[in-house]
């Protein structure tokens, strides 16, 4: 008898392996079947079969999904690599489905479920080695927020119908409880917003960070010792930051790899409009291997399937409601004291999607990324840290109540100051300044703020750049069609290309009719002009004093008019100046600290001038020669200058100014001139003009199907 039943109990003892041996199969069955879908589709093959093996394969992984985050006797290490490949799968089978939106249509929540799809998902099942039976998980129905959009682009709306299974995990977030405290009782988000100025003098406001690591960041890339600092604090779990470094200290970078040492994806980078370009570019290099989209107007263009989604503050009011839905594991917001008005719909906006994030997101990463010194405007601070998930509208949330509960004091104790501020400081308050970590950074460096020319104004410099190289193409196949009988070249005659570019170079120096390089890069430098002034005033906001400089009186009209409507004051050196009052101008922005902007013209101001009183400098125009640019950097970065010097080139992407910054640099070395302080020329003006409508012509050349040469 004894030796019967042994069996038995061993049967009965391994039967739970077995399942779980089982289920690890269905991985393995759900990646065989998408990869037969997918091939499917990519063949072009859409029959009633593959319909039918999609809407299967897709419900099985939802109920898998499910069914591992309702498992409770896993280990969370167990339940988050279930999960994570059952996500890969995920994506595989929504990104092959957009390829047929009548695939989508069979996960919407009224799609009719065929009896075939039950069978053959019951199939996949038993090839697994599990029996399906009536204890299946019903399938998720969307959240009542989902309702709520003001705008949806049509590829979230494809990632949302082929992604039901990569819905938001609401029971994935479990807050901590404030532990019973003697504070309870007492306000302290007052004491608190004034321990920083209480407590402040001389106290240092920024949160003790682990060594450097270099582990997340690109090969051919690297960090300076204080961004890779922050990168550790997040890859040793750290998630909530307030980074105040000043400008140019590489805050963007920092916030990037913090978002891939938490695997803070997807992640939400909310921004001014003239930076969110550059937050694009910044990703595609500090994290090639994530998809980065930018949301512009409705989001028509985005990739619904990205990893990164850039939104500015401006059109952030259309796309709150589906990125609330959009299972954000991560949320940063630059220049953070955009937010600094509670009332305001930018900061209602930002608070509503942090609050939503940490709904459903257990420990999410989130930054707020502002210059702006600690020690000013302390009430800012309350957006700021709401958004931060430290306090809400009237309380320490658990965490900061915890900390402060451990002081032992209370806001009557003389120390509560002193031990509140670290409490807050300790929460992820990082604050480095320039002459802090001046041996990380060169003296003199230029860097680079590519924008967007939307609207009316961009359309038509980009038809004008168009037209221009059209104009060009005409010219060179006419040339070439008047000289049949000479040599014969295969492909483009690159002798005649940069011939025809000297035609039009002389024919711009003598014509005031139609468009040429010259008129281009005004109207170029027009159209970044408040663009540029922009950045400046958020810089003179955050850092302090700020030189910008124009080529164009216009250009320096437009921003003067954009600093006097945002109540910036300013100084304005120009050529047409007497000396007089050009020395008082001089004057009033390195002696008044309420000046905070001078406005210099580039060849005018570029040269015999000192304003070391600015470390930064906005170049919202570009020269023609890097000497010339040098020298506009050099009345900065002179002797008396204490700090490293930090010179913004503003650059209209996708436009012939983007072109010619990429000339001036590769003729004149810029990089080591920024780092050596020579000012040698290299190469003359023309050079740069010549070589830029060359470029233009054989970008139209070669986009032409043929060309024949005899």
């Amino acid at each position: 008898m004894v030796q019967r039943g042994r069996p038995q109990t061993r049967a009965r003892r391994t039967a739970p392996r077995d399942r779980r041996r089982g289920r690890g199969n269905v991985n393995s069955v759900l990646a065989r079947a998408v990869q037969e879908v997918e091939a499917a589709l990519r063949s072009g093959r859409v029959t009633p079969a593959t319909r039918m093996k999609f809407q299967a394969v897709a419900l099985l992984l939802r109920d898998e999904r499910a069914r591992v985050q309702a498992e409770e006797n896993s280990s969370d290490t167990h339940r988050a690599e279930q999960l994570k490949r059952l996500d890969g799968i995920a994506t595989i089978l929504a990104k092959s489905a957009v390829r047929d939106s009548g695939l989508l249509t069979l996960l919407t929540e009224d799609a009719v479920v065929s009896d075939e799809a039950r069978a053959l998902k019951r199939d996949l099942l038993r090839t697994a080695g599990i029996e399906s039976g009536a204890d299946e998980i019903p399938p998720v129905k969307p959240s009542a927020a989902a309702t709520e959009h003001r705008a949806v682009p049509r590829s979230v709306i494809s990632r949302q119908l082929a992604n039901p299974f990569l819905a938001p995990d609401v029971s994935a977030a479990r807050p901590s409880a404030p532990r019973p405290t003697r504070l309870a009782s007492w306000e302290l988000i007052g004491p608190l917003l004034s321990s920083f100025e209480r407590a402040g003098s001389g106290g240092a406001a920024c949160k003790a960070l682990p060594a450097p690591t270099s582990r997340y960041t690109p090969r051919g890339l690297e960090l300076m010792p204080h961004q890779a600092r922050l990168v550790a604090a997040a890859a040793a779990g750290h998630r909530t930051f307030l980074l105040a470094d000043e400008p140019g200290l590489g805050k963007t970078a920092q916030a990037l790899l913090a978002a891939e040492a938490a695997n803070a994806y997807p992640l939400l980078v909310v921004v001014p409009n003239v930076v969110k370009t550059n937050w694009a570019r910044e990703a595609g290099m500090w994290t090639p291997h994530r998809s980065a989209t930018v949301i512009h107007g409705n989001g028509d263009s985005i990739d619904g399937f990205a990893d990164i989604v850039v939104v500015n503050y401006e059109v952030l009011d259309r796309h709150v409601g589906w990125l609330g839905d959009f299972g954000l594991r991560g949320m940063v917001v630059d220049e953070a004291h955009f937010i600094k008005n509670k009332s305001s719909q930018r900061s209602r906006h930002v608070l509503a999607l942090s609050e939503r994030i940490r709904s459903f997101t257990a420990r999410p990463l989130l930054m707020a990324l502002t210059g702006t010194p600690l020690i000013n405007d302390i009430e800012d601070f309350r957006a700021i840290w709401q958004f931060l998930g430290w306090i809400d509208e009237t309380k320490p949330l658990a965490e900061l109540m915890n900390a402060l509960d451990e002081t032992g004091l209370t806001p009557a104790d003389p120390g509560f100051y002193t031990a509140a501020r670290q409490s807050v400081v300790d929460l992820g308050i990082v604050r480095r300044r320039k002459v802090d970590v001046a041996a990380d950074i060169p003296a003199r460096r230029i860097a680079d703020l590519p924008v967007e020319l939307d609207g009316p104004a961009g359309r038509s410099i980009r038809a004008a750049e168009r037209e221009l190289a059209r104009r060009m193409v005409a010219r060179y196949e006419e040339a070439l069609a008047g000289r049949r009988s000479g040599a014969v070249v295969d492909g483009i005659d690159h002798d005649l290309v940069r011939q025809v570019a000297r035609w039009e170079q002389k024919d711009a120096t003598t014509s005031t009719t139609g468009e040429n390089v010259f008129s281009m890069m005004r109207r170029i430098g027009r159209a970044k002009a408040g663009l540029a002034a922009d950045y400046a005033a958020q810089l003179a906001r955050s850092a302090g004093k700020v030189v910008f400089f124009a080529k164009h009186v216009d250009v320096m009209d437009v921003a003067e008019e954009t600093f006097a409507e945002q109540g910036v004051r300013f100084s304005s050196i120009r050529g047409d100046q007497t000396p007089a009052s050009r020395q008082r101008n001089i004057d009033a922005f390195v002696n008044d600290p309420d000046v905070a902007i001078a406005v210099c013209s580039l060849t005018a101001a570029g040269v015999g001038i000192n304003l070391q009183v600015a470390s930064d400098l906005v170049l919202a125009e570009l020269s023609w020669t890097a000497a010339e640019q040098t020298q506009a950097i050099d009345r900065s970065h002179r002797i008396g200058q204490a700090q490293p010097v930090t010179a913004w080139r503003i650059i209209a992407a996708q436009t012939i100014d983007a072109r010619i910054a990429e000339l001036i640099d590769s003729k004149a070395g810029l990089a080591a001139q920024a780092l050596d302080g020579s000012e040698e020329e290299v190469g003359a003006s023309a050079d740069v003009q010549h070589e830029a409508l060359v470029a233009l012509l054989t970008e139209a050349l070669s986009a032409v199907p043929t060309h024949l040469a005899s």
